[in-house]
């Protein structure tokens, strides 16, 4: 993921009723986990699924399909695809202080943006992270209750679980970004606001932690001791999203104090290895129970298709 953020003075207004005014905000890409950490956390998901979902999910074919799919969204950002990447950078992170300050999240992109528009920002100024996810989700809701109306019919299948895998692996790449607490936060490079403990202010930090310290020190063993038993994502799913994204921000400061201490530096510490795996570990079994509510949501009966524009 990268983003583009310019300091402006409508900016300012968002900032101060957030209680940031002070801060300085970087014109700085960043891009969650890696190469390395989304495919690990597509890989986990895909390969701890419960016994009921359909056994081509399960396949190894599956997986590995999933697993490529991780990065995927991060392949789009090319400036040989301006448009894309430009449309696309907002939907890898939130900045939760800022999103905040304009009130309660709704649960459509676009009410959200007109709330932004509203306060004159703009959406790639506080990212669309929850949107996109809830989003992709329900789209492997809907193809995988496609499926399930293929295979009463007796017909191939073959078609929509190829659909199934790509948004499966897609969403991955979403649930991913928002285990980084990096990615939920307007301290995403760099302390930014009042810094009485002196963490780092240089714009290295994610990149440190998430790329080259994931890469040399983190493996799924690690991380697949730390996920937690599968389980169905119960009520909302926007509102079930938005408050997984909110536990990933509780540790926003804890990443600076382990960089303070140099932490994410070659082999780390055993305590930042340990905290950095269970992160990875929080993406993997969030998009595993998310996968897996989608396939017991699909059951459901739903009105006829939308008749409208």
């Amino acid at each position: 993921m990268f983003r583009h953020i310019v300091k402006t003075n409508s900016l300012r207004v968002v900032l101060a009723a957030a209680g940031l005014l002070c801060l300085v905000l970087p014109s700085q890409p960043a891009h969650a986990w890696g190469n390395e950490g989304h495919r690990l956390i597509n890989k986990l998901a895909a390969s701890n699924l419960p016994a009921d979902v359909p056994a081509f999910l399960r396949s190894q074919a599956a997986i590995d399909e999933i697993e490529y799919l991780g990065p995927e969204p991060d392949r789009w950002r090319s400036r040989a695809e301006p448009e894309l990447s430009a449309a696309q950078a907002p939907e890898h992170f939130i900045d939760m202080e800022l999103a905040d300050a304009l009130g309660p999240l709704p649960h459509k992109r676009l009410d959200f943006e007109a709330k932004v528009f509203a306060a004159g920002q703009r959406p790639e100024t506080i990212g669309l992270q929850p949107w996109e996810a809830d989003e992709v989700w329900e789209r492997l809701k809907a193809a995988m209750r496609q499926y399930r109306a293929i295979q009463a019919a007796g017909q191939d299948t073959k078609p929509v679980e190829a659909a199934i895998l790509f948004y499966a692996g897609w969403l991955g790449h979403y649930v991913g970004d928002g285990s980084q607490p990096l990615h939920v936060t307007v301290k995403y490079n760099g302390w930014v606001g009042p810094n009485p403990n002196g963490y780092t202010t240089e714009h290295q930090i994610h990149y440190q932690f998430e790329t080259p310290f994931v890469a040399a020190n983190i493996h799924a063993p690690e991380v697949q001791a730390k996920m937690t038993p599968a389980k169905l994502i119960e009520g909302d799913m926007f509102d079930a999203y938005v408050a997984y994204l909110r536990h990933t921000a509780t540790y926003v400061e804890r990443v600076y104090q382990f960089d303070k201490v140099g932490g994410f530096l070659g082999a780390g510490t055993p305590e930042s290895r340990d905290f950095t795996a269970a992160r990875l570990a929080d993406g993997a079994s969030m998009l595993r129970d998310m996968i897996y509510t989608a396939w017991i949501d699909s059951a459901q009966l739903v009105p006829d298709a939308y008749a409208g524009k």
